[in-house]
């Protein structure tokens, strides 16, 4: 079932139906997996369609289908061997010794390959504070990319997205948007005029801890063909298995997001008069700075929030020590809700509080999960 014979159903219709084989006699359910380095060209002179494994597997067919489907794209999803492996393939449309604007705050593993990129590739860095829509605009001027999340990882800053992204487009600079932390369940970017989207699919979309794949999306064939030729020549290219896996926790995310999510605006509000919390940043807050603008552009809040715990690094490592319920561990996105100091990464930026905690909330009872977090902030644990 292709993604483009879908477009009156909705998102949480998409996620159940989207990639599924033909309704015929005998077909199975569920897509199958694939397992084949290579396939049969049946003695014709250019080989079949399929020809090797590097270059497509019908396993990725229905996951990328599905990813299309999500995002409101017409052409289907490419996807990597992981999220850095979508991001590095976007990065690569950027030209030597381009010009990339980013976020201050954004995914460390971007950062990290932007400033190495910088050193090895001669690539000209602008860091900007994404809310602020008139600094964001300035450095715009004569650049070649503008690489956006909203919200960002780990600060949760809201950018001004429909206005950025327009600017963007008149002044000629190719928008990349990381859509992890939103999925396509909250937030379509492409509709909004983005270039490209980028996924972590090991996260809401596997949504269990058990795959590591990534996804780019575009609008445009000339871009879809400069990426797909990327992903073949590098060989950044998913397991078949992996591709499956994360189909599988597609069919999921609506139900797993709504609850996490509830839950999150639930732990925020109740953590926001909590004595040991010195702040809370969620965009469902109504006093967090990018509440309005979250309630404008997006579908919902999403399941991330930080709490800064009063008494600095070390108070905040102590409290990780004493969780019982939540699993002190990087990643987000998963069933269960994890929590973890984000500066304990060396490349983490500076201007992130040393008291950051970053917690992705699964979908456990809130109670329980406010309850474990409640007991380690009063070191009672």
């Amino acid at each position: 079932m292709s993604h483009a014979e879908s477009p009156h159903w909705a998102p949480d219709t998409v996620v159940v139906a989207a990639g599924r084989p033909p309704h015929t006699a005998d077909q199975p359910v569920n897509p199958p997996i694939v397992l084949s380095s290579t396939f049969h060209s049946m003695g014709k002179p250019g080989g079949g369609e399929k020809v090797y494994g590097r270059f497509t597997n019908p396993t990725w067919d229905p996951l990328e289908e599905t990813i299309a489907a999500l995002e409101g794209c017409g052409l289907p999803a490419l996807a990597y061997a992981s999220g850095m492996a979508a991001v590095a393939a976007a990065l690569s449309l950027l030209p030597a010794g381009g010009t990339i604007v980013i976020p201050s705050h954004a995914y460390n593993g971007s950062l990290s390959l932007v400033a190495e990129l910088e050193t090895t590739m001669g690539l000209i860095v602008r860091h900007v504070d994404l809310s602020d829509t008139e600094a964001s605009l300035a450095a715009f001027a004569g650049a070649d990319m503008a690489w956006l999340e909203s919200p960002t990882n780990p600060m949760l800053e809201v950018a001004d997205l429909p206005v950025l992204l327009a600017a963007a487009r008149e002044a000629g600079v190719l928008t990349v948007v990381d859509n992890t932390f939103s999925t396509p369940l909250r937030q379509r970017p492409l509709q909004q005029g983005a270039d490209v989207v980028v996924h972590s699919a090991t996260k809401y979309m596997g949504g269990h801890s058990d795959v590591v794949l990534g996804a780019v999306l575009t609008s445009s064939p000339g871009l879809r063909e400069r990426l797909h030729n990327r992903r073949t020549l590098h060989g950044a290219i998913p397991g078949p298995f992996e591709a499956w896996l994360t189909l599988r926790g597609i069919r999921t995310m609506a139900l797993r997001l709504d609850r996490a999510e509830a839950n999150a605006i639930e732990l925020a509000t109740r953590l926001s008069t909590h004595p040991a919390v010195t702040r809370v940043r969620y965009p469902g807050l109504p006093g967090d700075p990018g509440h309005a603008r979250a309630a404008a552009q997006m579908e919902g809040f999403g399941a991330i929030l930080c709490i800064e715990v009063a008494g600095g690094a070390a108070a905040a490592d102590a409290m990780l020590g004493r969780l019982r319920l939540w699993t002190p561990a990087t990643s987000l996105g998963g069933v269960e809700s994890l929590a973890e100091r984000r500066r304990r990464h060396a490349g983490e930026p500076s201007t992130v509080p040393e008291n950051l905690v970053r917690l992705s909330v699964g979908i456990e009872n809130v109670d329980d999960l406010h309850a474990d977090l409640a007991a380690a902030l009063d070191d009672r644990g």
